[in-house]
């Protein structure tokens, strides 16, 4: 989830697909006799159920109860998955939970669940924090827990924030239960259920239902959200069908591209896992052809955002959809899942999947669920005697023994009571968690061991090498704590093709921290990278440039092949006076932008859309737009901190210190920030008012600790009002904390150097030269001081 302090960044699609939790306006709610689910008009499907066509469906849509017809098989084994019942209408036939007249949760967060005749309802406080009693719209998933959505008459439709508990008794199911556990968001927050984070029509719909089109008027701030299915159907995965239909029908060719259908997923070459015996695991390696089938699953399970609705199987996911990176807050520094991430990030990780392995391999694609039970799916490639041995897993066999899943597929709860496994397939790596502090399975199930116990034991089993196709954890471990020997470990895994996209693309992306003319040679040479993501990263680092820079490198980007890239090139390029390019590439700018603004406009009721859009207008010069989009992304979310300062930014860049002030501690009313707080000290310092300005940077820095920039302001502060002993202790705090940080490292040099503490400064400039390696002041700093090139430093600077 995006925290509330984060900066919005002018990189173009933000908004992520998160599963009800994390930033848009929640509507107005319905009163107690509000109409029943039937009239909510075109969110409803035709009558037929599961499967049927509703009749306002997408041109192209035949619906599943056609594609049965002649599928019967495949149809039957796609009613028994969780996809088929993944949304439905509340009867008695779908709904799972307890409704008779139940009462849960407790001050602050309470709920009772009732039936009133056919109607399923909650009573539970709206957006004002009042009771009232709302009918259910919809059932939400099956198991193991099943949540309820109700419409409000704009059009939103929200998800309660109490889900029932679907797994049996004895497995501490049947009963309901807060998402949030003891922290239940308050009325208000963006994450309360009438929030825009609990929204279905952005949040849910597309991954829940079939042909979705949100149909957000911003003019009227209403949702008309329609669909050809209510659930997961059919043409989810296979795309529209009404020409398959037709094909079928008049004669069916076998010859004909598509057998009708519009677009179709790659096909993976035929490849033989057959095992080695020498090895207990195949040789085979095929590559995966773009747009395959693992980007159909992908669509829906990989943390991603939207800005197109038409995608199509066999079209790369980056056609219509914006992964996000292996970055802190959401992935382990070693790729492992860490927030709700979904499968797709774990698997692309993986060596089956730079092996050709697709999701398929393993899961009927109908039913969902294993072609094997359990670790018997391994054994269709792997020889599972070789496997199950003492001399591999470490454990003597039999019952309770560790098998292929616990080990290198281990289970991270999500929402309370779903566990999931990781399908990275990592060899367990104790020894990165004693290095980086990174999870491994060993200690999950050892949970009173240390890891560098568990660490000893693999080595004593399998040598004290460690081998794996993962190698990046160290690297990115460092560079999150911004050590200098992360720069050319990025620059290594960026430059090694046979590495994941979302793993070089990550590294380029740390490149960021590390300014040095070897890491601008390595983004300027991943602008060509074959991997759409790692184009994507090289154009946000680029983004920094001057614009003659940007334009030379990034301009050729505008006819990318991949439509994010494209996007992106657009976002970067938007501030280049269009008079001083030729008309051929002022048309193509032009496309670029017009583009970039339509996809923003899908999402315009999201708040992360109108900050990239007035960052956006920032660059193209226009203010008064930009305040205009900072403005409505407030009206979404009053609570947008990020919002807020760029808001306060603009007004300082127009001499507007008043209206700065004023917005910042609008939202400071709200809810304690310091991204509001050290922005509101700034804009005091300009109004002179130092007393003021100086309190409110202590309260960022107390704030955010770990906000190295807040300490480094403050610091200053301090120096500038005479109190260079207080400001001493902040950058030592600092320090403690952010180690390798240049700002505060620089002012703990001039520190040194004023005490003549000659050690400290030697040490100090070593470090610092090797964050900077291209600064020639520090540089000749260091070699007066006589300091020796700190760690990650390049070869040319050690004597």
């Amino acid at each position: 989830m995006v925290g509330r302090a984060e900066r919005f960044v002018a990189a173009f699609l933000l908004v992520l697909l998160l599963p009800f939790a994390g930033p848009a306006r929640a509507g107005g709610e319905p009163a107690a006799a509000v109409a029943a689910p039937a009239a909510a008009g075109a969110l409803l499907p035709a009558p037929g159920g599961i499967g049927a066509l509703t009749p306002d469906a997408p041109a192209g849509f035949a619906g599943s109860a056609t594609c049965a017809t002649c599928h019967e098989g495949e149809a039957q084994d796609w009613l028994t998955s969780q996809h088929a019942g993944a949304m439905s209408l509340p009867v008695p036939a779908t709904v799972r939970g307890d409704f008779s007249d139940v009462e849960v949760g407790r001050d602050g967060a309470r709920a009772r669940f009732f039936r009133d005749g056919a109607r399923y309802m909650v009573e539970i406080a709206g957006r004002d924090g009042r009771p009232q009693a709302f009918p259910v719209a919809y059932t939400f998933g099956l198991f193991p827990l099943q949540q309820y959505l109700v419409q409000m008459p704009d059009g939103r439709v929200q998800a309660l924030p109490f889900a029932y508990d679907t797994r049996p008794a004895a497995q501490g199911g049947q009963r309901w239960f807060h998402l949030y556990g003891d922290n239940p968001p308050a009325p208000g927050d963006s994450l309360y259920w009438t929030g825009p984070q609990q929204n279905w029509n952005f949040m849910c719909a597309e991954c829940h239902s079939t042909g979705v089109r949100k149909g957000f008027d911003a003019a009227t701030d209403r949702f008309d959200t329609r669909f050809s299915e209510i659930s997961v159907g059919c043409e989810s995965c296979h795309g529209p069908g009404s020409g398959h239909v037709a094909w079928a029908r008049g004669g069916a060719d076998p010859a004909t591209p598509g057998r009708g259908f519009a677009s179709v997923a790659a096909t993976r070459p035929e490849v033989d896992w057959t095992p080695d015996p020498k090895t207990g695991s195949p040789a085979a390696s095929v590559p995966h052809p773009p747009g395959d089938g693992v980007e159909t699953c992908a669509r829906c399970h990989a943390r991603r955002g939207v800005f197109a609705e038409d995608w199509k199987p066999g079209r790369p996911l980056t056609e219509t959809h914006l992964p996000v990176l292996l970055d802190p807050g959401l992935f382990e520094a070693d790729g492992q899942n860490l927030d709700e991430d979904f499968n797709d990030h774990a698997f692309k990780q993986s060596l089956m999947y730079a092996r050709g392995v697709t999701c398929t391999d393993c899961h009927n694609p109908h039913t969902a669920t294993l072609k094997a039970p359990g670790a018997l799916v391994c054994s269709q490639c792997h020889l599972a005697d070789r496997f199950e041995a003492q001399s591999h897993t470490g454990h003597p066999p039999g019952p309770g023994a560790p098998d292929c899943i616990s080990c290198h597929m281990p289970k991270r709860t999500y929402m309370v009571v779903d566990d999931r496994h990781d399908h990275s397939f990592r060899i367990p790596r104790p020894d990165l968690s004693v290095r980086n502090g990174t999870p491994n399975t060993c200690n999950a199930c050892h949970a009173d061991k240390t890891a560098a116990w568990a660490a000893e034991a693999i080595a004593r089993w399998h040598g004290p090498e460690r081998k794996g196709f993962q190698v990046w954890a160290n690297a990115f471990n460092d560079a999150r704590s911004g050590a200098p020997q992360a720069r050319e470990a990025l620059i290594a895994l960026a430059a090694n093709p046979v590495l994941p996209g979302v793993v070089r693309a990550t590294a380029v992306s740390g490149l960021q921290a590390y300014p040095s003319r070897a890491a601008d040679a390595a983004t300027l040479k991943a602008l060509g990278d074959g991997d759409p993501l790692v184009r994507l990263a090289a154009l946000r680092v680029l983004a920094a440039a001057p614009p003659e820079v940007r334009w030379q490198h990034a301009g050729p980007l505008l006819d990318d092949p991949s439509a994010a890239v494209r996007l992106e090139a657009a976002a970067q390029l938007a501030d280049i006076a269009p008079e001083t390019l030729s008309p051929a590439d002022r048309t193509r700018l032009a496309a670029g932008i017009a583009a970039y603004e339509a996809a923003q406009a899908l999402n315009a009721d999201r708040v992360e859309d109108r900050a990239n859009m007035g960052l956006f207008r920032l660059r193209q010069g226009n203010a008064a737009a930009a305040e205009a989009e900072f403005r409505a992304g407030l009206v979404i979310d009053p609570t947008a901190a990020a919002v807020r300062v760029d808001l306060a930014d603009l007004f300082r860049a127009q001499g507007r210190e008043a209206d700065a002030e004023a917005v910042l501690r609008q939202g400071l009313a709200l809810h304690d920030d310091a991204a509001l707080e050290h922005a509101l000290g700034l804009t005091l310092v300009r109004q002179k008012r130092y007393g003021e300005a100086l309190e409110a940077l202590r309260r960022a820095n107390a704030l955010a600790p770990d906000q190295a920039r807040y300490a480094y302001v403050l610091a200053v502060a301090l120096q500038s009002m005479g109190e260079p002993a207080q400001a001493a202790a902040v950058v030592q705090a600092a320090l403690q904390r952010q180690p390798n940080d240049a700002g505060l490292l620089g002012l703990a040099l001039n520190e040194a150097l004023e005490a003549q503490d000659a050690a400290r400064a030697r040490s100090l400039s070593g470090l610092l030269s090797a964050l900077r390696p291209d600064d020639a002041a520090l540089s000749d700093l260091a070699g007066q001081l006589g300091a020796a090139p700190g760690p990650g430093a390049p070869a040319s600077a050690r004597p």
